[in-house]
């Protein structure tokens, strides 16, 4: 079910805000961050839950889904197309999407790696798609370039297929995350082809002539028949996909607008980093979070322009919610703290 938000409450999502247990007290002393300790310590209400990963997606990709009004496991893929302007293609049939990527190739295992990294440009997410459009076309499976490195597959009888997201099977063995269930072996083919195809392709090697991954595979995920989104989420992105389900006034959200105009949001800035164990750059980011939204948000809950603040604080393995209010800022009893961060049972 969509989130019912009440007139005054702001729900502000964080995926791997949560820094990780066992790195959780080092990265904690190095943060110097006092309005996020005061909404954390001076809260209302405070519950972790672990996530059940046989959803194949993370904790913030389920939570984005729920708040979006789309149910479980994350069936993103016809609320993407229609913000990609393809609203029209979206209802008709069963739709996943497909994203190009380049998987690291092991004695032991394969990695896909981070698609961030691809830094696939529009010239290239379009030259590659011509390439694989027609092998799509041959087995009656319509291939539709949305935005680079985001592409859609109509594939009906594929409906029943388990996938999981990029970001989930991301630094994982990928044989664990790859689709499951009575079609599987047939996307596998069809990747097998594609990957053949793209090997040595002219394009991959001008990409590596400039520095960048080459494009070896792709990714499936997200399926979804016709649906209509019956939430709202502001939505700091720093994927093509997140920012395609971001409703089009409230793309990269400021505290300030969410003040004058309460709802949720989600801020993706701490996934990256933390992805790669880049925590350097993680404790940089959350220092502009506190500038940039946990210093104003407790400034307009304390003198109620604001009646409340939900922070989703998430990592890979659950989720934390925090929330404050005006009444619980003024319990001056309680000690502003970073320690429900390390909550996490």
């Amino acid at each position: 079910m969509p989130y019912n938000l009440g007139m005054t409450e702001i729900i502000l999502a964080l995926p791997f805000a949560l820094p990780p247990p066992e790195l959780a007290n080092d990265l904690l002393r190095a943060l110097k961050t006092p309005s996020l300790a005061s909404l954390l310590g001076r809260h209302s209400t405070l519950q972790y839950s672990e996530f059940d990963h046989n959803s194949r997606v993370l904790p913030h990709e389920a939570w984005l889904s729920h708040a979006l009004g789309l149910g479980d496991n994350a069936p993103l893929a016809t609320a993407c197309m229609r913000g990609c302007g393809l609203a029209a293609e979206a209802e008709q049939g069963h739709w996943f999407m497909l994203q190009p990527a380049y998987v690291q190739i092991s004695r032991t295992h394969f990695l896909l790696t981070d698609l961030r990294g691809l830094q696939l440009s529009e010239a290239d997410s379009r030259a590659l798609y011509e390439v694989a459009r027609p092998y799509f076309d041959d087995i009656g499976k319509p291939l539709l370039h949305g935005a680079p490195g985001l592409w859609f597959v109509r594939a009906d009888e594929w409906a029943s297929l388990s996938t999981a997201s990029p970001d989930a099977a991301t630094t994982q063995s990928m044989g664990d995350w790859l689709p499951e269930g009575d079609h599987a072996r047939a996307f596998r083919k069809l990747q097998n082809e594609i990957q053949m195809l793209w090997h040595e392709h002219p394009i991959n090697e001008a990409r590596q002539a400039r520095g960048l991954q080459p494009v070896n595979s792709c990714w499936l995920w997200g399926g979804a028949g016709p649906a209509a989104t019956s939430g709202q989420v502001a939505i700091s992105a720093d994927t093509a996909w997140m920012a395609a389900l971001a409703a089009p006034e409230r793309r990269q959200p400021t505290a300030q607008q969410l003040i004058d105009q309460p709802g949720a949001a989600l801020l993706a800035d701490l996934i990256a980093p933390a992805q790669v164990g880049d925590w350097s750059d993680w404790l940089a980011r959350m220092l502009r979070f506190e500038q940039d939204w946990f210093a104003p948000l407790l400034a307009a809950l304390k003198d109620g322009r604001i009646g409340s603040v939900k922070l989703v604080l998430s990592h890979r393995f659950g989720t934390s919610s925090v929330t404050s209010s005006k009444l619980a800022q003024r319990k001056f009893w309680r000690q502003p703290t970073l320690n429900p961060l390390l909550k996490q049972s």
